[in-house]
């Protein structure tokens, strides 16, 4: 089955030097160590760092539809905060700004059976029209799965409407909860209230809520609900975290686990993410089996 991460692909420049990154490629990066044929699709400068992100994936095995586009290859400062959390500024104008839409993305979406997008590549109206063209692409019965990602001021309400109209899951932690929700004027009621608001309002199959430590929910369109606690564990960085969360659910769904096998497989997966440098660990075989 292939399984698609599309969006932006690029360099986090972290205080130790810079590490592969971009959130589509560490969640097809995490999906295919599930034995998935994952895939990140994005656009990449015709520059080094270009050269540098298309032999990282090399390296770790990681399948692209990557074009090559006369704009800067992305980069990302990040500076990691006493607690390991990133803070990130996101440069504008990059590579990922002008994902074109061409017969190989066409043939990979006609092929998809899942896909991750978030609401970052979207900022631009070049990369949101190739995204969109995606999902009309992708077969019936497939599965879209919209992350959000509000960083800096790079998002609207427009877009993220419209991405919840397109998605059947959609991902999202306690603080893009807020907003959202003060977006949409909804009332300041509960956190399960607010959820399943927004699955009746866009029709979804079900809602992923992560809560950082105090724990992760799963909310499915039929009224049931899995809650799990964060595992503790000594944290070395916490980037890439929430993407191989989302990697590791769809992976498990596809491969026909339950809701709370998946949301079991997603929380000890991201736990481990945690504990080890970088967004692009390799899994320990007992979270593989």
């Amino acid at each position: 089955m292939t399984i698609v991460g599309l969006g932006e692909a690029l360099w986090d420049m972290l205080p130790e030097g810079k590490k592969i990154g971009g959130a589509p490629a560490n969640f097809a990066f995490h999906a295919s160590q599930f034995g998935l044929d994952g895939y990140a699709a994005s656009a990449v400068g015709n520059d080094a760092l270009g050269d540098e992100i298309l032999e990282t994936f090399d390296q770790k095995g990681l399948r692209y539809v990557i074009e090559r586009v006369d704009y800067p290859t992305g980069t990302v400062q990040v500076a990691l905060d006493a607690k390991g959390v990133p803070q990130y500024d996101i440069r504008e104008g990059a590579a990922w700004d002008n994902i074109p839409w061409t017969p190989a993305m066409a043939a990979l979406a006609a092929d998809t059976q899942a896909v991750c997008f978030g609401s970052l590549a979207q900022r631009s109206e070049g990369s949101r029209q190739t995204i969109r063209r995606f999902l009309e692409a992708m077969p019936e019965g497939s599965l879209k799965v919209f992350d959000i990602n509000l960083r800096q001021h790079f998002y609207t309400p427009e877009v993220l409407e419209e991405s919840m109209r397109l998605c059947d899951i959609l991902k999202i932690n306690d603080e893009e909860l807020v907003i959202v929700s003060r977006m949409l004027d909804y009332p300041a009621t509960d956190v399960q209230d607010r959820c399943r608001r927004l699955i009746n309002d866009y029709g979804l199959r079900m809602l992923i809520l992560t809560c950082g430590t105090c724990g992760s929910y799963v909310f499915g369109a039929d009224g049931s609900v899995s809650f799990l606690p964060t595992p503790k564990v000594d944290v070395a960085d916490t980037v890439g975290a929430g993407d191989s969360f989302t990697g590791s659910f769809v992976a498990s769904l596809l491969k026909g686990a339950s809701i709370p096998d998946a949301h079991r497989r997603a929380v000890d997966v991201s736990a481990y993410v945690c504990t080890q440098p970088g967004a692009m660990p390799q899994l320990p075989s007992h979270l593989l089996a």
